[in-house]
């Protein structure tokens, strides 16, 4: 075994920097670049990541110790003989021998401006390091501000970091050229400031960013108001307010409701951990240094939620509350239903108003498709009741839902595009299978989750769908039990009905309804045979799936229920 210490790398002009977070603890397997600790200057903060993988034997840092190039921040213990790597590898920022100012041409007058009295000077994003196409997540400024040399414009970030972008020069904006959810790159324009100068050519020498090897998003001010209050413009005069525009590039695609006010105070991996469960940060209360929300808030907000002690701001909206101006469409009717008739008034469950806001999400922002289908079930339904006859003495039911989720994991596996989640512009298919099951209790619906579906039997899973059911039942239900679906069955089999569009599930991209199955004639080349037919609705999520795919899916999964035995193929 050999003891490697991962020392923090090249971090820019900076000479020491706070640690603000310590993301791994001793007996840690960790990776290499996985994120080790975060610290902050007084513009950025930022992810350290590791340089080689390992178990961590010894940290060497805590929360408040000041850092800086060469400081030793954990002490690895690697199976391999190897060195870590050089000290011009695995850095945070730009190479060892880039430039130490900025390559971008210094901002240039507009064309035809020699005689005025004021320049126009084009703000460019300096030179960030290594970083391509970073979003901008926030702007800081509108048109019309003063800006002083060296005031923050805008925010960006990468998957490791945020920074926020100073000017070049001072001024008054008279353009911005970017937008929220703009990529950009070394050398890009921001915006337009008009400078104060005489006829000669007006030049303003870049400045370089805060380093921009890493950053995340710089503390909210104290006493921001979450209610999106105006604040003045940084830099601006007493009478130059403005709303801070919220961010919106990275937001979750399934988020419960839009941020308001300023910038989460949270670091890179923890935000897109918020953006995974639908967590609203700017909801969170922050209990790290100066405020800072960590994962463990993220998790204790959506422990609290689950137990029905907060809720969201989107969960507390009544369901006609929003209207639809937001979609463009027509407000939500305003009626006195007392002119007809004796009315009554009760407020909505707990778990109505948790899961009324997550399914209306669903269906606005999922473009559904379903398809039906109907599967012969008649030996499998024999076998059922045959194998229930065999265990009845051991108290052991199995039901046909359990037999549907082996056979959805078989099917699964077989279209691994229906085992994945959107994330951003890319897909994420998971290696594990875990089957959600919608659960009927008198407060409402839940879906408890069946983990390792496809490592567990058809006992051991009738089994684990009984506890959970009863845990719904007495409402004792844990976050645990009911998150990392990557696929939802909904059955209506012991009511009746026919076919209906269950409602998907985010992330999940598609979910399984089942209605009550009956007998009906099929024709089998010669004659009409009594078979027992189970009726299927598959909903799927257009953007990830077409429509020949959910066919074939939709097919396979029939036929592995009309034979049980080509889930062992």
């Amino acid at each position: 075994m050999a003891a490697i210490e991962v020392k923090v790398p090249d971090i820019g002009d900076f000479d020491e920097v706070s640690v603000i977070e310590v993301l791994v603890k001793p007996g840690d397997t960790v990776k290499a670049e996985q994120s080790l600790v975060t610290v902050e200057s007084d513009k950025a903060s930022m992810e350290i990541p590791s340089s080689a993988a390992g178990v961590v034997k010894e940290m060497r840092v805590k929360l408040g110790d000041k850092v800086k190039e060469g400081s030793v921040l954990v002490v690895l213990e690697s199976a391999g003989a190897s060195s870590p790597p050089p000290s011009g590898e695995g850095r945070v920022g730009a190479p060892s021998n880039a430039p130490a100012a900025s390559n971008v041409p210094p901002p240039q007058p507009s064309p035809g401006g020699g005689g005025s009295k004021s320049q126009a000077i084009e703000l460019r994003v300096p030179d960030i390091g290594d970083f391509k196409d970073v979003a901008v997540i926030e702007i800081l400024v509108k048109p019309g501000d003063a800006i002083k040399a060296e005031q923050s414009l805008i925010t960006v970030e990468s998957d490791k970091a945020s920074m926020e972008i100073p000017s070049s020069a001072a001024g008054t904006l008279k353009e911005l050229k970017v937008k929220i959810g703009d990529k950009v790159n070394v050398g890009d324009v921001i915006g337009m400031l008009e400078g104060a100068g005489g006829s000669g050519a007006v030049r303003a020498e870049p400045v370089e960013a805060p380093s921009a090897q890493v950053p995340p998003p710089p503390p909210a001010p104290q006493g921001a108001s979450s209610s999106g209050t105006p604040q003045p413009s940084p830099g601006g005069g007493g009478s130059n307010t403005m709303e801070r525009t919220p961010p919106t590039a990275a937001l979750p695609p399934h988020e419960p409701s839009a941020p308001t006010g300023t910038l989460p105070h949270a670091s890179p991996s923890v935000r897109k951990f918020a953006r995974e469960l639908g967590v609203p940060l700017e909801e969170v209360k922050g209990t790290g240094p100066k405020g800072r929300i960590t994962q463990e808030d993220v998790q204790a907000f959506t422990r609290s939620v689950m137990k029905g002690e907060v809720s969201t701001k989107a969960a507390g909206k009544p369901a006609g509350a929003g209207g639809g101006e937001a979609l463009g469409l027509l407000p939500w009717p305003k009626v006195d239903f007392t002119k007809f008739g004796p009315v009554e008034r009760k407020d909505l469950g707990r778990i109505k108003k948790i899961s009324g806001a997550n399914l209306h999400r669903n269906w606005v922002m999922i473009p559904h498709v379903t398809n039906h289908d109907d599967a012969d079930i008649t030996e499998l339904e024999a076998f059922r009741v045959q194998l229930n006859k065999e265990n009845e003495k051991a108290g052991i039911k199995v039901t046909m839902l359990a037999f549907l989720i082996k056979a959805c994991v078989a099917a699964l596996k077989k279209f691994p595009d229906f085992n994945s989640s959107l994330d951003g512009e890319q897909l994420v298919l998971k290696q594990y299978f875990h089957i959600g099951f919608a659960a009927d209790t008198p407060n409402g619906l839940v879906v408890p989750v069946i983990k390792d579906a496809d490592k567990k039997g058809i006992f051991q899973i009738s089994t684990e769908m009984g506890e959970l059911a009863k845990k719904a039942r007495d409402g004792k239900l844990g976050p645990a039990d009911m998150s990392g679906a990557c696929f939802t069955i909904s059955s209506l089999g012991g009511i009746g009905g026919r076919y209906f569009t269950p409602i998907i599930n985010a992330p999940e991209v598609a979910i399984l309804g089942v209605c009550k199955s009956q007998m009906e004639p099929v024709w089998d080349g010669r004659q009409f045979q009594p078979r027992l037919m189970l009726p299927l609705s598959l909903s799927w999520d257009h953007r990830v799936i077409d429509g020949a795919s959910a066919a074939r899916f939709n097919a396979y999964l029939g036929a592995i229920l009309s034979d049980f035995r080509r889930t062992m193929l």
